[in-house]
C-alpha cells in the first residue's frame, strides 16, 4: 500500500510520468519573445514564430496594410497577396511542417527613420515536411517596417522575397 501511494505521489507530483511525452528543452535565448520596439527584436520574434510555428506571434508582426510579394519565375510575374491571405498561407505551412529552422544573416541594407525602416536581409530557411521532404531556401528579403510612434512596436508593412528558387 505504501509503495502504491509513493508511486502515485511521484506521478501526480510531476517528477515522473511514463505516459507523458518529454517536453523539448527551449534554449534560454529563445524562451521569451524579444522587444519588438527594436528592429532586431522584430526579426527575433519572426524567427520565434517560424521555429515554434506560432501563428499568434506571427500575426502580431504584420501591419494591417501588410503585403507579401515574390517572383514566380515560371510565369515571369510578381505575385502579391495581403495580410489575411498571408496569415492563412502561413498557418497552413506551420500545420504541414514537422520542423522549421530560420536563420537571419546579416542586414545587407537598412535606411529610414524612427518610425519607418527599409531593411534588406539574407536568410536560410529549412522546412521539414517529412524525413524525405526537406525544403531549403537561401535568399534575401526586403522589408518595409513601420510603427505609429518611436516607442511603439515595429510591424511589417511590406515583405518582398527576393530569393531565386
Amino acid at each position: 500500500m505504501k509503495w502504491a501511494l509513493l508511486c502515485l505521489g511521484l506521478c501526480v507530483g510531476g517528477c515522473f510520468n511514463p505516459f507523458a511525452p518529454r517536453l523539448e528543452e527551449v534554449p534560454a535565448e529563445e524562451s521569451l519573445l524579444a522587444d519588438q520596439r527594436t528592429v532586431e527584436g522584430l526579426f527575433r520574434n519572426f524567427r520565434y514564430a517560424y521555429v515554434w510555428r506560432d501563428t499568434a506571434v506571427y500575426g502580431r508582426l504584420l501591419d494591417s496594410a501588410f503585403t507579401f510579394t515574390y517572383r514566380n519565375y515560371e510565369r515571369g510575374v510578381d505575385v502579391t497577396w495581403g495580410r489575411s491571405e498571408d496569415l492563412q498561407a502561413t498557418a497552413g505551412l506551420f500545420r504541414a511542417a514537422q520542423h522549421i529552422e530560420l536563420v537571419w544573416h546579416e542586414i545587407v541594407a537598412a535606411y529610414g527613420d524612427s518610425v519607418q525602416q527599409d531593411v534588406s536581409r539574407s536568410f536560410a530557411l529549412a522546412i521539414t515536411f517529412s524525413s524525405a521532404d526537406i525544403v531549403r531556401v537561401y535568399g534575401r528579403a526586403t522589408f518595409r517596417l513601420r510603427r505609429e510612434r518611436p516607442d511603439a512596436p515595429w510591424q511589417i508593412v511590406r515583405w518582398r522575397d527576393e530569393s531565386d528558387y
